[in-house]
């Protein structure tokens, strides 16, 4: 049974994680997007990727871990910051081709000090500033981010 068979079963039938696993549609690069969203409150706070390794280990580890596509290398949320992401729940959309991660934010989620990285609105025809960072970009990244 693959992940887009789901949609057949009944709430609390499943199946094995790693067959779910291996039918996710990655993409070339082996990513999925992973939404980023506070848990008790519903802030959306972050997109970034993750591979199945990173995927594997913050389920193993209850931290969130990504793949930097930047960096080329696995990026452990707060590793630098201290701000880290602790995983509450995890779910994958209807596809398959997006994750969810429900998390305990500690501390802003954005690199720029905010707490969401969503803070650029759009109003009409301006692209408008909606939060100041809770901390300083150079407090939270000393040798830069």
């Amino acid at each position: 049974m693959s992940l887009k068979h789901t949609e057949k079963l009944n709430p609390g039938e499943s199946i094995a994680l790693a067959e779910a696993l291996d039918q996710l549609p990655w993409n070339a690069d082996g990513l999925l997007p992973a939404i980023a969203q506070q848990h008790d409150s519903g802030e959306v706070l972050m997109l970034a990727w993750m591979n199945r390794a990173a995927l594997e280990e913050t389920l193993r580890t209850g931290r969130v871990c990504y793949w930097s596509r930047s960096r080329q290398d696995y990026w452990r949320k707060g590793e630098q910051s201290g701000q880290v992401q602790l995983l509450k729940a995890m779910s994958l959309d209807c596809d398959g081709d997006s994750i969810l991660l429900q998390v305990d934010q500690l501390g802003p989620a954005c690199h720029t000090g905010r707490r969401s990285c969503f803070y650029n609105r759009v109003e009409g025809d301006r692209l408008v500033v909606d939060a100041a960072p809770l901390i300083d970009p150079q407090v939270l990244y000393p040798g830069g981010h």
